[in-house]
């Protein structure tokens, strides 16, 4: 026997199901990390509290320093690097049974890291001087 109108309702079922579980696994630790600081959390309110640093240090001096832009640029040519490197893996893993097409669009993606690469490089973006 068929019940069409069941058929239906029932493919929202899981979505439903999985959205609850998501949404609860999400709250749940910030319930109970609330639920942990009003119940078991002495409250101790006071300058020494609520000040900037209350481990005991006064904050000396000023916190703006002068940082180096090579340190952001070679993190960032290292994501690029990395996160590109795990788009090789497929690539590499199916080797034996790609195309022509697929080959060269996986040498355009490796020449093109390369020039990535040589233009760092130029930049002397490796250069710690």
């Amino acid at each position: 026997m068929d019940y069409p109108d069941a058929m239906e309702n029932d493919r929202y079922i899981t979505l439903v199901v999985l959205l609850v579980g998501a949404v609860a696994f999400a709250v749940a630790p910030l319930a109970l990390a609330w639920l942990w600081a009003r119940v078991f959390s002495p409250s101790k309110p006071g300058p020494e509290k609520n000040a900037i640093y209350e481990c005991g240090l006064e904050s000396t001096g000023d916190a703006w320093i002068q940082f180096q832009p090579g340190y952001y640029l070679y993190a960032i040519v290292f994501l690029v690097f990395d996160v590109e490197a795990i788009f090789l893996l497929p690539m590499a893993v199916a080797f034996k049974g790609l195309s022509v097409q697929e080959c060269v669009a996986a040498l355009v993606f490796l020449l093109l890291l390369v020039e990535g690469l040589l233009w760092a490089y130029q930049k002397k973006v490796f250069d710690w001087s």
